[in-house]
């Protein structure tokens, strides 16, 4: 499911701004749905929560325009690509919104994931430079609401920041398409394949998937989710493939690339998981 939302960002013929209101929209009604259904409370433990909830929404918003922009413009292995040096911008943004200790180890494996994309830029031309952009850009803000989130889930549930980050970041693109007059009936013209896509998006990839995660989550435990989810890229570059047909118009300097940087994701993940563990049987110890 993860690995199909840049797939969809190139079988949507529709401009990002309308696709990812729309994405929002039918996520946002589907996990509402969910939510009743499951019985699960939608209150917010305090004002000051509510409205860091709704900027982080904002966010999202940015987060996922930016993403399909750089798809729509290039490819969806590359927008896909992009979002591995989220790695580097949370390395920085952990310990000024978590207060949390600066991690040379892991800003090296940003640094790695950094050429990694230079090597990869290597074939690149024209839009695919502004792609680039518009990837690294996406990658800050997922980074961004990333972290955000997690220092939220210590006062609130998963479920609760999803639903009202979702109406912040519906209403915020609202705003958007009213500014450029494109708030009318005109948005819900689209062909029955890109309606069908849409339903996809946002009702199996983003509300299913985010229910299904937190319940992954409870059985399988945190880090193997977390290692599953890294391998995103893995997964829609496959698919990019098979679908797509990316792989005749990307050349060897792209996968090489993309080996790099994946290898990187996978490692970083392992070696939070082993210094994490770590510590756990050290605080143990301590209090034996």
């Amino acid at each position: 499911m993860w690995g199909f939302t840049g797939i969809l960002g190139k079988l949507i013929h529709l401009d990002d701004l309308v696709l990812v209101w729309h994405r929002i929209l039918i996520a946002g009604v589907a996990l509402g749905i969910a939510l009743i259904s499951l019985r699960r409370s939608f209150a917010v433990s305090n004002k000051k929560n509510l409205f860091f909830i709704l900027g982080v929404g904002v966010v999202v918003a940015l987060h996922w325009l930016t993403f399909y922009r750089s798809i729509q413009l290039s490819t969806a292995s590359l927008g896909i690509l992009c979002l591995s040096t989220t790695t580097l911008h949370v390395t920085w943004l952990e310990p000024l919104i978590m207060k949390r200790k600066f991690s040379w180890t892991e800003f090296l494996m940003g640094i790695i994931v950094i050429y990694g994309i230079y090597f990869v830029s290597g074939d690149f031309s024209g839009n695919d430079y502004i792609a680039l952009a518009y990837g690294l850009s996406s990658a800050f803000f997922a980074a961004l609401f990333s972290v955000s989130n997690a220092r939220l889930a210590k006062e609130e549930s998963s479920s609760t920041i999803t639903f009202f980050e979702l109406i912040a970041g519906f209403v915020f693109l609202s705003v958007v398409l009213l500014s450029q007059n494109k708030l009318n009936a005109d948005l819900f013209q689209m062909t029955l394949s890109d309606f069908l896509w849409l339903l996809f998006l946002g009702i199996l990839c983003t509300s299913f998937a985010f229910l299904a995660t937190i319940e992954v989550v409870k059985r399988l435990g945190a880090f193997t989710v977390s290692l599953s989810i890294n391998l995103e890229p893995v997964y829609t570059i496959l698919l990019a493939i098979v679908i797509l047909k990316e792989n005749e118009i990307l050349g060897s300097q792209f996968y090489i690339g993309s080996t790099i940087i994946v290898l990187v994701v996978i490692a970083n993940a392992v070696l939070k998981y082993y210094l994490k563990s770590r510590q756990l049987k050290k605080d143990l110890k301590e209090e034996l």
